[in-house]
């Protein structure tokens, strides 16, 4: 990347492909934001920048170098980077470019393997729904077909009025499981139909 290419970035400020770090403390809070570049639509993790753009330079080249070839084990399925350190204003920072991934969703190989998007200019944690629509976006994912019954018809209905629903809305609304809603609402969003969105709380769907 050459030097004006990443100043442009870096005025950019951060946003759904960008995330600045002055540092990392631990190899798995590297792994979250590129697990959650990967599972979106990739990005750029620049280490060496604060969050108001200001240059600070990385203090060890070596050592950050470290930390991120062991964040890499720390993802599941494994990500190939492009990692490259950029001179700008006569400190050292490393870019790492995130490439969209064709092997949604990674994970972070803890007890819980979470999988992780970015919402915005954040790294937030994937919900189940989110888990599944991210799987049937890889280009070797099976086809899918839909039939619009009353259920689907009482939940357009729903959204026409209250512009939003969650699982549970969904799933009290036709007195079906969570899961079953859940299943539903996912192969509506797959179709092109709805669209998911994050809070702070909960995932909620409307209409496209």
């Amino acid at each position: 990347m050459r030097r004006s290419q990443l100043r442009d970035i870096i005025l950019g400020g951060e946003s759904n492909t960008v995330e600045f770090k002055r540092k990392f403390t631990s190899a798995e809070k590297i792994a979250k934001e590129i697990i959650a570049f990967a599972n979106t639509s990739g990005g750029f993790l620049i280490i060496g920048v604060d969050d108001d753009r200001s240059i600070r330079g990385v203090a060890s080249e070596k050592e950050e170098m470290e930390l991120l070839e062991v964040a890499r084990h720390h993802i599941v399925p494994p990500l190939e980077l492009e990692v490259e350190v950029v001179e700008i204003e006569f400190k050292d920072v490393i870019v790492v470019h995130v490439p969209k991934s064709d092997k949604k969703p990674h994970r972070l190989i803890t007890e819980d393997s979470n999988a992780f998007i970015r919402q915005g200019e954040n790294s937030v944690k994937a919900s189940r729904e989110m888990e599944r629509i991210l799987a049937g976006q890889n280009s070797t994912a099976p086809g899918m077909t839909i039939s619009i019954g009353d259920r689907e018809r009482r939940l357009f209905t729903f959204l026409e009025r209250y512009e939003r629903a969650t699982v549970k809305d969904f799933a009290k609304l036709t007195n079906i499981s969570n899961r079953r809603a859940s299943q539903i609402l996912v192969k509506l969003v797959r179709a092109g139909v709805l669209h998911i969105h994050h809070d702070m709380e909960h995932d909620y769907f409307t209409l496209v």
